[in-house]
């Protein structure tokens, strides 16, 4: 007779606990781990991004740190992120590497991230579905099931994300939909069927429609705290525990909140700096 499946939670029981971590499968000495950060600081419309040279040379410092070769990409309009992300997904380096870093920095609107020529929500605006289309499975077959970390710095819209409030219950709040039964015992005949789009984690400066926060001189609060975190616990903690301890560092900062989204992690990614 035919086993009947694993509930998912037991079959995730029964993996030993190895299968639950991103494999490094290659020596520090042959690894080819590469890292790409684009940073626009001058733009044609738009403010100047004062401090925004800080957050760069202390991103590539801790990229470098944890073995990344890093590509740096400043002041580009958004066909030209677009082509630059073509190219890196590119590279050889990843079939030998076991992750990437993608690292945005600019300013941004509702709809995404703001190019050089940017006059505002809908010009010159890279949509940050354009990122997961060029290193998603089907076009990156190099870092398939390789994690994939995108960290974004930029403002969402023009709100302050706090709000004052009260200890009472809403009694508008929805209740939540019944959550979609997926049928057990499914089979398929293709030769090799992969998730379109996995292995993604990924970290904004703030939840939708509101501001991040930037020091002329020291540089942005998200990128800041965000170093701090990696330097910390990168040793000890797996990527979205360090991503939640970045999230609860701004803990006294209500006007502004990191936000994990899009998160598409099956495994626990560790650093292992040093290995």
């Amino acid at each position: 007779p035919k086993k009947s499946p694993l509930h998912p939670r037991t079959a995730e029981r029964c993996l030993p606990p190895s299968s639950q971590i991103y494999p490094i499968h290659l020596p520090r000495e042959t690894r080819t781990r590469r890292a790409l950060l684009i940073c626009n600081i001058e733009f044609e419309h738009l403010s100047r991004r004062d401090g925004a040279e800080v957050d760069v040379e202390g991103m590539m410092k801790l990229l470098e740190g944890l073995g990344y070769v890093v590509d740096v990409h400043r002041n580009l309009t958004s066909q030209g992120m677009a082509t630059v992300m073509k190219d890196f997904a590119n590279r050889k380096e990843h079939w030998t590497s076991d992750s990437t870093f993608l690292v945005f920095m600019s300013h941004g609107v509702r709809a995404g991230l703001c190019g050089t020529k940017s006059k505002g929500e809908t010009t010159d605006i890279l949509s940050v579905d354009t990122i997961y289309e060029k290193f998603n499975n089907k076009c990156c077959r190099a870092l398939l099931g390789k994690p994939k970390v995108v960290i974004i710095q930029s403002c969402r819209g023009g709100k302050v994300g706090s709000v004052m409030v009260s200890d009472s219950a809403d009694p508008a709040m929805p209740t939540p939909g019944s959550a979609h039964a997926i049928p057990a015992g499914l089979e398929d005949d293709a030769i090799c069927e992969v998730h379109l789009e996995s292995d993604f984690g990924t970290l904004h400066s703030s939840t939708p429609d509101t501001v991040s926060w930037r020091s002329s001189v020291t540089g942005s609060l998200f990128i800041q705290h965000l170093i701090e975190q990696f330097r910390n616990h990168a040793c000890n903690s797996d990527l979205q525990e360090i991503f939640r301890k970045v999230q609860y560092s701004f803990g006294k900062f209500p006007q502004q909140l990191p936000s994990q989204e899009r998160t598409t992690m099956l495994r626990k990614f560790y650093l292992f700096p040093g290995h």
